[in-house]
């Protein structure tokens, strides 16, 4: 398989395959195709399986895709933001919920518990992570900018709450307190951090969707009386 991610904060993976392979992606997520393209939806791994991942964020069944020759399939996320490919060689990569784009036949997508209480309930990703392991490539994606590093064994990163995209498997993933009480009431940092330990390789994003969302909010129009609204309506500078 070839690819291409193009684009820069509306991003687009595209990739080429030829007949023989197979490339899956999340129900939606496909732009565009050739068309000796065939698509087919399965439940990878079987039905349970696509129970897990429905708590993962995803959806039970996946899309794939197979060429009659040699052929292309695009695929976009549902938000602006970043696509990341993620080489994998029988190694694990942990990734948020709802983060997984697409990913040749030979990557299982799974998933994974954080193992600490704290880090779920406090950690801003939740109980519940994705776990992307087997051989081959698979594609995340994220809001906003990519900021990646590799710790060392025992270097620790602090990190405000779901702000994590993802991280290698052998990173421990944990929560610690966001300074003195003052700091924690009034800083505006929340009152727990993310820890994220090396050694391994860590993928952060300088937005989440839901600051974008709560940094849309005041510019939504508010909600009608029972009609329904159209552009011309909005702020009230058009009437019926």
């Amino acid at each position: 398989m070839e690819y291409e991610i193009i684009g820069d904060n509306l991003q687009m993976v595209v990739t080429k395959i030829s007949s023989g392979e197979v490339v899956y992606g999340e129900v939606g997520a496909m732009i565009y195709m050739s068309d000796n393209m065939q698509m087919n939806a399965k439940a990878k791994g079987g039905f349970l399986k696509g129970i897990k991942r429905k708590f993962a964020g995803e959806t039970i069944f996946m899309t794939e895709f197979t060429p009659n020759g040699d052929g292309l399939v695009a695929f976009a996320g549902n938000a602006p933001g970043r696509i990341k490919a993620i080489e994998l060689r029988g190694n694990e990569f942990l990734a948020q919920k709802d983060a997984f784009l697409c990913a040749q036949d030979g990557v299982d997508l799974d998933i994974a518990f954080t193992k600490k209480l704290g880090a779920g309930l406090f950690g801003g990703e939740g109980f519940i992570l994705e776990r992307l392991s087997g051989n081959g490539t698979a594609f995340i994606h994220a809001c906003g900018d990519f900021v990646e590093m590799d710790l060392a064994a025992g270097e620790v990163v602090k990190v405000d709450t779901g702000s994590v995209v993802g991280f290698d498997s052998t990173v421990d993933y944990d929560i610690t307190m966001a300074g003195n009480v003052k700091s924690m009431l009034f800083g505006g940092e929340g009152i727990f951090l993310t820890t994220l330990r090396g050694p391994g390789h860590v993928i952060l994003q300088s937005m989440t969707i839901a600051n974008l969302a709560a940094a849309l909010r005041p510019f939504m129009p508010a909600g009608t009386s029972g009609r329904s609204s159209s552009p011309l309506s909005i702020g009230g500078l058009l009437r019926d």
